[in-house]
């Protein structure tokens, strides 16, 4: 098995607990089923928020909603750019896995997509 890593990113309308988890949900959620992970070979999880949104940790809808308990997580905020994407929640997904590279599924969604307009086609597989 090799260790490899899955990008992804939503966008939220406003800066409440319920829509940081329900989004951050529905993005890790996708990044999973599309790439056909299983709980145990997720490693660690990292996830960023624009300063834009402190209403809840990303963090607390894996664990909460989805009861993935025993992978370490991170919450950080991310570096303020002029003019980068507000209301942003980025995550970075280390997994085990006998893929290769070029068949890992980035997932970019809501305003995220124009982020990686060139992944866009492949997030929206399903």
């Amino acid at each position: 098995m090799r260790i490899l890593a899955i990008r992804g990113a939503t966008t939220v309308n406003q800066n409440t607990k319920e829509e940081i988890l329900l989004q951050t949900q529905i993005l890790v959620e996708k990044i999973i089923k599309l790439n056909q992970i299983k709980e145990e070979d997720i490693i660690s999880i990292i996830f960023t928020m624009t300063n834009d949104l402190d209403a809840a940790y990303p963090s607390e809808a894996i664990r909460e909603n989805m009861k993935i308990l025993n992978t370490p997580m991170l919450n950080f905020e991310e570096k303020y750019v002029k003019g980068s994407l507000d209301k942003c929640i980025r995550v970075l997904m280390h997994i085990n896995s006998n893929k290769s590279k070029k068949d890992i599924i980035h997932v970019y969604l809501n305003e995220a997509k124009n982020l990686r307009t060139d992944l866009a086609t492949r997030s929206e597989i399903e």
